[in-house]
């Protein structure tokens, strides 16, 4: 677990660089308005795909400390053992969720990358924004079923009491 634990946090500090990139190009797009009356051709654009890619990057560590939301409404006063039950279940269809987000993510990025599908603007290869989804939403897959399978991390259990 302490590997998928530290590609999650690889993936994360990659989709941190592409949100820090976006941040950077969205405030030189609005100085450069502001100031001199001109944007930075296809920002939108740019930060259209660094936004996808940071997004499938993001997942496995959100899946890791079981980030994703939950609505417990109907079993927050269940026994632990059946709200464990449902936890793995849930893990495990994410699981197949995350799977199959990856292997359309692959075929689209290949058929992207094969076309030759470039932005309008700025003809940036489409396909580089499918390329970091793929193992994004792979290894989200991996640990979600990691956890199917093993249950969740004691240490996590007591994070959500404090």
């Amino acid at each position: 677990m302490r590997v998928l634990e530290i590609l999650a946090k690889a993936c994360a500090l990659a989709a941190g660089a592409l949100v820090a990139l976006m941040v950077i190009i969205s405030c030189a797009s609005i100085i450069g308005r502001e100031t001199v009356g001109r944007t930075l051709t296809g920002d939108f654009e740019l930060v259209g795909l660094a936004t996808g890619a940071a997004v499938g990057l993001f997942m496995p560590l959100c899946q890791f400390h079981r980030g994703n939301i939950v609505v417990d409404v109907f079993t927050s006063k269940a026994p632990p053992a059946f709200n464990e039950i449902l936890e793995r279940i849930g893990a495990f269809l994410l699981g197949l969720c995350c799977a199959l987000l990856a292997w359309r993510a692959a075929l689209g990025g290949w058929s992207s990358f094969a076309s030759g599908s470039t932005t309008m603007l700025t003809g940036v290869p489409e396909w580089y924004a499918y390329a970091p989804m793929v193992p994004g939403f792979g290894l989200t897959a991996v640990i979600a079923w990691w956890q199917a399978a093993f249950g969740f991390n004691e240490r996590e259990h007591a994070m959500e009491g404090a």
